[in-house]
């Protein structure tokens, strides 16, 4: 559902432990920004890679139709790759904005408002529980097990963030004069990733993926990343003008478009058989 770019062990964001009070508080204003920009986010945002998709589904054996939950789904961003993969989807977004750009864009999607913590479906119902830019957002405590309960047996918890590849040289800038006073540093780059006993250990892949943009294009979607919104109006501005003109600077971004290089990370699990030792 958020955006790429935001740190590499991104699963971690959302632990509040590792954050000093003013910390929390920007936390939670980028968690629920996302509304007022929604028209952007859907028009300006990037897909998810199909084979990255693929592997998330893969522990369902190929099974047809799975019915999916795309929880935190926002605009639907990655509802599209879903529909396009043959699931039958459900749409869970607590933001009313959000919701309603989906709905325009997916009409026959199934979307309820709804959180992480407090999923709105029966025990039971779904083959797989996927987050698109969403669960380091989601309160991990509260949400495994309401994932869980929402799951099949075998069912399958999957999420993915598309990742600037700051590998590459002008990414790796435009990063640096992308930063905002929002901007929160990024958690250890070594963390583990999540677990929880109802789950089977977390496995991880990795997915080149692209994003066709211009300097216009590309200002735009950083434009809907949550530390840019929250920030006052003079300030957005002038960061976004900070950036055009960076990417106007540089000999692979200045004329055209261009592909953004993406590294899509992307982790799954099974839920456990309520009978196995944990």
């Amino acid at each position: 559902m958020r955006g790429p770019g935001s740190v590499v062990a991104v699963w971690n964001i959302g632990d509040s432990k590792d954050r000093t009070a003013e910390q929390d508080e920007i936390h939670v204003r980028r968690a629920t920004s996302f509304g007022a920009e929604a028209a952007a986010y859907a028009e300006h945002r990037p897909d998810y890679p199909a084979a990255g998709i693929r592997w998330a589904l893969a522990p369902l054996g190929g099974k047809e139709s799975p019915v999916v939950l795309d929880l935190g789904a926002g605009t639907g961003k990655l509802t599209q790759g879903l529909i396009a993969a043959g699931a039958q989807v459900i749409a869970v977004e607590p933001d009313d904005g959000m919701r309603a750009e989906l709905v325009r864009r997916f009409p026959g999607v199934k979307a309820i408002d709804g959180a992480a913590e407090a999923i709105p479906l029966p025990d039971g119902s779904v083959d797989a529980v996927v987050a698109g830019q969403a669960l380091h957002w989601f309160d991990l405590p509260r949400a495994f097990p309401e994932i869980a309960r929402v799951l099949r047996a075998d069912g399958v918890l999957a999420a993915f963030w598309n990742i600037e590849d700051d590998r590459v040289e002008w990414v790796a800038g435009l990063k640096q004069v992308s930063r905002s006073g929002a901007s929160l540093p990024p958690p250890d780059k070594n963390s583990a990733l999540p677990a929880h006993a109802l789950f089977t250990d977390f496995e991880q892949s990795d997915f080149a993926h692209a994003h066709r943009r211009t300097a216009e294009s590309l200002t735009a979607t950083i434009g809907t990343y949550s530390h840019t919104v929250v920030i006052p109006g003079a300030q957005r501005a002038a960061l976004l003008d900070r950036i055009r003109a960076y990417l106007h600077s540089r000999p692979e971004t200045a004329d055209g478009e261009f592909d953004v290089p993406i590294r899509t990370k992307t982790i799954r699990a099974v839920k456990r058989a309520a009978d196995s030792d944990l």
